[in-house]
């Protein structure tokens, strides 16, 4: 028989081992949970990388050559530069108007600024019709160049180029190199593509000195100082092949162009910019309409230079800096024109040649005013300056029009979201000799597609 002191001990070390016991069974319990969790996790996270590398692989590889253009077999793999393959950004802008007319737009003029035949001037066709319609494509092409093309599809079905250029993205310094085609910089207006124009046309100085927007092939050069208030210098050479030059096919610049632009903002609430710009351009055998001593169409051939001065301007307010309520926008140019050579006057008839020299000026002022969220009215007025031109032994045979050409606009815009636009634009015209010309234009413009940012 067992001692009861013995019995109690016994009992005693039972109690004993079944306490530490017990922890050891919990602790082996808890470190397999926390295996289960990090394995757990740890195949989350590896799928997840997967995935990463995944996208990251899709993103830098080139876009697969056709079949017809395949490399050999035997031609050693060539590794993507890094940087390339960002997705090619892809918009469409598409426009169309309805305009009513009390003269017929086919028989526009600017009085006394002869222009080619085939110059883009007036408000366009009566009744419904189709605005240029715009195929942007963009995209990096490595780490060192941007490429952009903008296709211009004409309502009479064509198509052309107003665009395709290559620019550099990482010269540093502030320096950016452009080459190819593209909307020249000069003045304020020009460079900014047409479906962001605050009105529905081109003032009359642009159409009468600039041919409505002025675009040539060639290199661009800019530099943005390294300063707080923007201070930017622009040089450019060309061609030539658009008005006021004519390609005069040589191997030489037929145009060159000068600009300077400077702008800051003005507490939290305003901000501005201005500049002065410079274009040259050469022309041979350039037709222009133009008139006779007794009324008639005559077509003459100008052989010479053009020079063109730009004084722009633009000042902007909204309260606070946030203009998705109420902005105000107010812009003017002045444009000065000299023009020097020989005209070939009549080259149908006559066809006699003579000295020409001519010094025109025009300038327009407009005000845009957000009162609302997604509703603007604007107004804008302008005005044209001949001069007296000077065609030499042609003096006489040639009608010379000093009458100022003139017109004003009133705009009412909504903009249903950021990528539509409605437009009401009515305009009393008197760039013709003669009664003036009322013209309404209703027009929209809707935008598909990524489209890069705009300037100021």
């Amino acid at each position: 028989m067992i001692h009861p002191w013995r019995q109690a001990g016994i009992v005693l070390c039972l109690a004993a081992g079944n306490a530490f016991a017990q922890p050891t069974v919990d602790t082996q319990e808890l470190r397999r949970e926390i295996d289960r969790l990090r394995s757990d996790y740890e195949g989350r996270i590896q799928a997840l990388e997967q995935r990463l590398k995944a996208a990251e692989t899709a993103v830098a590889a080139p876009p697969p050559a056709p079949a017809a253009a395949a490399a050999p077999s035997s031609a050693a793999p060539v590794a993507a530069a890094p940087g390339a393959g960002r997705g090619l950004d892809l918009s469409l802008i598409l426009s169309g108007q309805y305009g009513r007319t009390r003269q017929d737009p086919a028989n526009y003029r600017i009085r006394g600024f002869p222009l080619p035949p085939d110059a883009e001037t007036g408000p366009g066709t009566r009744g419904f019709s189709l605005n240029e319609t715009e195929l942007r494509l963009a995209a990096n092409i490595d780490p060192w160049f941007l490429g952009v093309a903008n296709i211009a599809l004409a309502p009479d079905n064509s198509v052309s180029v107003e665009e395709a250029f290559v620019q550099t993205t990482s010269l540093g310094h502030g320096l950016t190199l452009k080459g190819g085609r593209f909307l020249s910089g000069v003045g304020y207006l020009n460079a900014q593509h047409r479906h962001t124009w605050d009105f529905a046309d081109a003032p009359l100085a642009y159409q009468a000195m600039l041919g409505s927007q002025y675009a040539d092939d060639g290199l661009q050069f800019t530099w943005l100082a390294p300063t707080d208030r923007l201070v930017e210098l622009r040089a450019e050479v060309g061609r030539g092949r658009s008005y006021p030059g004519s390609d005069p096919g040589g191997n030489g610049a037929g145009m060159a162009s000068l600009s300077a632009h400077m702008g800051d903002d003005v507490g939290d609430s305003h901000s501005w910019r201005a500049g002065v710009s410079y274009l040259r351009a050469k022309a041979a055998g350039q037709s222009l309409l133009a008139q006779d001593a007794s009324g008639g169409d005559v077509l003459n051939a100008f052989t010479g230079n053009t020079q063109v001065w730009i004084a722009d301007a633009v000042w902007k307010w909204a309260p606070g800096g946030n203009a998705t309520r109420t902005s105000l926008k107010l812009q003017g140019e002045y444009l000065h024109n000299t023009r020097d050579g020989s005209l070939l006057a009549d080259t149908a008839g006559a066809a006699t040649a003579g000295a020409f020299r001519s010094v025109q000026s025009g300038w327009y002022v407009q005000g845009v005013y957000q009162f609302m969220p997604r509703w603007r009215v604007g107004w804008r007025t302008e005005r044209l300056s001949p001069g007296t031109p000077d065609f030499g032994a042609n003096n006489g045979l040639l009608r010379v029009d000093t009458g100022h050409a003139r017109k004003n606009s009133l705009v009412l815009e909504h903009d249903p979201s950021e990528f539509s636009r409605l437009r009401l634009q009515l305009a009393q015209d008197r760039a013709r000799a003669g009664s003036s010309d009322l013209q309404w234009l209703l027009q929209y413009q809707m935008s598909l597609g990524a489209h890069g940012a705009h300037g100021f």
